[in-house]
């Protein structure tokens, strides 16, 4: 590929912008490219876009306000207006089922403009499709991403529903599994001003979740009850979920060992003072909280649901439970915290492995060579 002068132009359009695991990805990748690129980011939810905080200083981004809304009803005039604000970019990047629309406005519009090559991302479901994908929906999906430059999915299930269901070529589909910075989860703590104080002879029981109802949290609470008094669950997230949280613990007179201290801007830095780390969700498909998890050193606790179970180490795996199971979690966390030196040798494999398969260097050099092919330029 030869070396164009200036940078590309590309268009993110995201179902949020809000600083969750697809949005920290984007932001993660556009810090890594650098001046190579020019983004505009366009927020179906535009007051959600909390993920802009973390964006480099030195990267090159707008936030268009007169860019055509990217939810509503899919009439002709509404996709013909939203493919007409695609042209002039260089690259298209759409994100989840609530970028929808421009997906299918790019495939009916594309060839009348002449737009830029898409590609799409998706990362997993709205909780209305938790249980069962929707008929209609993937009817749409299938005729929307009929014509996309390349569909990218971090996880074995999304890329088999992808093959078999939405019936993309395999030419056309890309899985990258999610990345982290691996070596700065491994460090020691640094919990500066954190809300919650790890005292002498605490064991610490943590996750980091939204705070809503396809996480199941009061259902990890109510797992916690099966460990003595010197155990504690710290939830590290925010959600609409708390209240009902809290009523839980109340319930289970455990409200002294359930510590809800909100969402924390580096977890990078707490993470580590847990003993085990657990999730609780009905769904999942590649939790980038389970990397971080596996990159501290902690044994992880979970439902077998998304690719968890594929995830984490081979030594790791008998402690994934049956899905949507509290008394399930609780004797798998019954059984890691009876075991401390058990549960060092897991924590020890899971590292590895997060090293060995997760580290961010490895997705972004993947994103950086399928964005450029599709550019037609190195990056």
């Amino acid at each position: 590929m030869s070396r164009q002068p200036g940078p590309a132009r590309v268009l993110h359009c995201h179902s949020t912008f809000a600083a969750g695991g697809k949005e920290l990805r984007s932001v993660k990748l556009m810090n890594a490219l650098g001046g190579a690129l020019d983004h505009a980011v366009v927020s179906g939810d535009p007051g959600e876009t909390g993920a802009r905080a973390h964006l480099g200083r030195d990267v090159k981004v707008r936030f268009p306000q007169d860019f055509p809304a990217l939810r509503g009803f899919p009439s002709p005039g509404r996709l013909v207006a939203i493919a007409e604000a695609m042209k002039g970019y260089d690259l298209v990047l759409t994100y989840n089922w609530g970028a929808m629309d421009a997906v299918m406005a790019h495939t009916v519009f594309a060839a009348h403009f002449g737009l830029p090559p898409l590609i799409h991302h998706e990362d997993g479901f709205n909780e209305d499709e938790v249980d069962e994908l929707k008929t209609r929906r993937n009817w749409y999906r299938r005729v929307a991403l009929g014509r996309t430059h390349r569909l990218v999915v971090p996880s074995e299930r999304l890329e088999r529903i992808a093959r078999e269901v939405w019936k993309m070529p395999p030419a056309r589909l890309a899985r990258i599994p999610n990345g982290i910075d691996t070596a700065r989860f491994a460090k020691p703590p640094e919990p500066g001003p954190f809300r919650v104080v790890k005292r002498e002879g605490e064991r610490w029981v943590g996750t980091l979740a939204g705070l809503r109802p396809v996480k199941q949290l009061g259902q990890l609470v109510r797992a916690m009850s099966a460990l003595g008094e010197q155990w504690h669950l710290v939830i590290i997230g925010e959600g609409p979920e708390r209240d009902r949280i809290r009523a839980v613990a109340d319930e289970l007179d455990m409200s002294h060992r359930v510590h809800l201290p909100g969402p924390h801007p580096d977890p990078a830095k707490i993470i580590s003072l847990f003993d085990i780390f657990a999730l609780s969700s009905r769904s999942e498909q590649f939790p980038l909280s389970v990397v971080e998890a596996m990159a501290a050193g902690l044994p992880v606790a979970a439902p077998d649901v998304g690719d968890i179970c594929a995830m984490v180490a081979e030594a790791n795996r008998p402690f994934i439970c049956v899905a949507d199971d509290w008394q399930a979690l609780a004797q798998m966390l019954r059984d890691l915290a009876a075991e401390p030196d058990l549960c060092a040798e897991i924590g020890a494999a899971n590292r590895a492995r997060a090293r060995a398969q997760y580290d961010e260097a490895a997705m972004v050099a993947r994103y950086r060579e399928l964005y450029g092919e599709a550019l037609g330029r190195e990056l």
